[in-house]
């Protein structure tokens, strides 16, 4: 039976579970729940049988499904939600095999769509899913501290954990009707940035430093300005746009990193949306009353802080490209890439080599050479998230 909101009174700061939707193959399974509002969550493993249970803060759901059944068929087989609590929302996966939580995290809402909480769920030896539910009961008894962020935690309360691990933001170019550069026999650039991006985002997650998200995942067109729209909502720690350069010349070959331009033409006001304005850029840092001009200085400030940081960023992904990508000469530049633009988030852009070269066009075909790219940018990003933290 499906089961029902408390009798006791909704607290009204809540927010309300909009929907709820589960995707599965034998590789992999996700989980998305749109939300009110973001709000907390936590995570907890179950057995007997083996289940993941994934409470969110919430004072209502709009359609509890009793035995609902997962898009597609893998490691999870069904799942439930329901009402566990006046303010606290449960969905239950039950699964096929052995599964763990790869990664968790909340999306703003953005445009015409809601909050959201994504859920990616990989397979795992029945050891490490035996380990993972005896640490969350030690947990729930109190035997084990619960305060690292995303600690799953057995949902009795509401002093659910928020994620802290930096945001990154991966932008797999072009997409859609934007097909990008083209090579002979059909080869497009939104094909191969994708398909490294999603490498490059099993990487990080791997690490288990990071919270990873894509602007695209499929073959979807997105505007310029929705890219960097979506890593300014969700306040990414850093955003990462992958390409594939195209040129006249074939000789010319090479990977580079890109930063924006200090002499390029602002465009600012076309990243913004169009309902905001200086003050609402600087939120925290400045409040309506200031004088514009005190605006102007703090909002130029703050544009010199993310553009250093993102050459750091650069400098960072470089050096570790180096001993295994054949880069261009002085391969960190400037230009004034559209999705560069944002003045709150450090951003890069990277060309992984010309399709227009032939040898750089067997590398990008390569499993082995994105493989091997891939891992030399993840360990350039976590050397710069270690260069913003030296005491850790």
């Amino acid at each position: 039976m499906a089961a029902r909101a408390q009798d006791a009174t909704p607290l009204p700061a809540l927010p309300g579970v909009i929907e709820v939707r589960v995707s599965a193959t034998p590789e992999r399974a996700r989980l998305v729940i749109d939300l009110g509002a973001e709000t907390n969550f936590a995570l907890v493993s179950l057995d007997e049988p083996d289940r993941l249970a994934i409470d969110v803060r919430a004072a209502s759901v709009a359609a509890p499904e009793a035995n609902g059944k997962p898009a597609g068929e893998g490691m999870v087989s069904g799942y439930a939600v329901e009402q566990a609590a006046p303010d606290r929302v449960r969905t239950t996966l039950t699964l096929s095999i052995p599964a763990q939580v790869q990664q968790a995290y909340l999306l703003a809402p953005f445009e015409d769509q809601p909050a959201r909480l994504v859920v990616d769920i990989i397979p795992a030896t029945a050891e490490q899913f035996a380990a993972n539910v005896a640490r969350d009961l030690a947990i729930s008894t109190g035997s084990v501290p619960a305060a690292v962020a995303h600690a799953p935690t057995p949902a009795g309360g509401s002093n659910l954990p928020i994620a802290t691990k930096p945001l990154v933001v991966i932008d797999p170019g072009h997409g859609g009707i934007d097909s990008g550069a083209a090579a002979a026999g059909g080869i497009k650039e939104k094909d191969i940035v994708l398909a490294f991006s999603l490498r490059l985002q099993e990487l990080l997650v791997e690490s288990g430093r990071f919270d990873v998200a894509l602007t695209r995942e499929d073959d979807t067109f997105l505007r310029l300005e929705e890219r960097v729209a979506l890593a300014r909502t969700n306040k990414a720690d850093l955003f990462i746009s992958i390409h594939a350069d195209s040129f006249q010349q074939p000789e010319i070959r090479g990977a580079s990193v890109y930063t924006r331009d200090e002499n390029a033409t602002d465009v600012l006001d076309k990243v913004l949306a169009d309902s905001e304005n200086k003050t609402d850029v600087i939120a925290g840092f400045a409040v309506p009353q200031m004088a514009p001009a005190v605006v102007d200085i703090l909002l130029d400030l703050m544009r010199r802080e993310m553009r250093m940081q993102s050459f750091m960023a650069a400098q960072a992904i470089v050096h570790q490209l180096e001993p295994s990508v054949l880069l261009r000469r002085f391969p960190v530049r400037q230009a004034d890439f559209f999705v560069l633009q944002a003045p709150d988030v450090p951003s890069v852009l990277v060309e992984l080599g010309f399709l227009s070269n032939a040898s750089d066009m067997a590398n990008l075909l390569q499993s082995d050479w994105r493989d091997r790219t891939a891992d030399a940018l993840a360990r350039g990003i976590s050397s710069y998230f270690d260069s913003l933290n030296p005491e850790e």
